[in-house]
């Protein structure tokens, strides 16, 4: 038996306009032992998981009436910890952004491919459904706060709203404050074993949160970049930890 979870249990709401891709997911994912069901359109996604749990929605951006990208921050708010995936039809920066700032978790492209989708499906399975560590930790930085108990950020005694992935991702560095954190080992700790490459991915991800946490994030103060390496989470507090990257390195 594999270490990888089984889909068996997961429930999947499946959200497009068109009928035909809609029968084409329920198909493939019941195949591969997911619970399937289906809106066609956001206002009936959030109709349907106002009335119950599921634990994936995968969701077209590019339909009439909510859009997707509207659903999903109404999700979002709806359940905090649910997973969401984006489908999107081009690859581009400016699609990416809006996916990710509106809370998704992942995004893929159509065609889309079963096999690439199921693991998608199961890392963020895997994210949503981290045991949740027994002591009450609370990380701080600087102005920052961190509860990984409830899972919340204080900048300054203001809560500062994070995506499930930005939380992980932002917990992950503060944990390993002053050390360099390659793409690679950051890829694969906050998202899963099936990403290691996808520098531009992480670099967007990166990018939203120093948006969020940082005074001026051309200039940043804790989340600092690794040249051709990956991040480095700083604490200002620390005089013993370096601004800058040092030379020589």
């Amino acid at each position: 038996m594999t270490s990888q979870q089984s889909p068996e249990s997961l429930s999947v709401l499946v959200v497009d306009d068109e009928p035909s891709f809609r029968k084409a997911m329920r198909a493939s994912l019941a195949a591969n032992g997911f619970v399937v069901e289906e809106a066609g359109s956001g206002k009936d996604a959030l109709a349907k998981i106002r009335q119950r749990p599921y634990e994936i929605v995968l969701l077209d951006v590019k339909m009439p009436g909510v859009n997707g990208v509207d659903a999903c921050q109404q999700i979002r708010a709806i359940s905090p910890r649910i997973g969401i995936v984006m489908v999107t039809v081009s690859d581009s920066e400016e699609d990416r952004m809006r996916a990710l700032e509106a809370g998704a978790d992942d995004y893929v492209t159509k065609p889309l491919r079963v096999r690439e989708l199921v693991a998608r499906l199961g890392a963020v399975r895997r994210r949503t459904h981290v045991a949740r560590d027994a002591e009450s930790d609370l990380l701080q930085a600087g102005d920052l706060k961190l509860e990984l108990e409830r899972r919340l950020l204080w900048r300054r005694g203001a809560r500062i709203p994070l995506s499930p992935v930005e939380f992980d991702l932002l917990a992950y560095l503060m944990k390993n404050t002053g050390a360099p954190i390659t793409h690679a080992r950051l890829l694969g700790a906050v998202w899963g074993p099936e990403y290691g490459g996808e520098v531009e991915y992480l670099r967007t991800y990166i990018l939203m949160l120093q948006k969020k946490i940082e005074d001026d994030p051309e200039r940043p103060e804790y989340v600092l970049t690794e040249p051709l390496v990956g991040y480095r989470f700083r604490n200002p507090s620390d005089q013993n930890q370096p601004a800058n990257h040092p030379e020589g390195e």
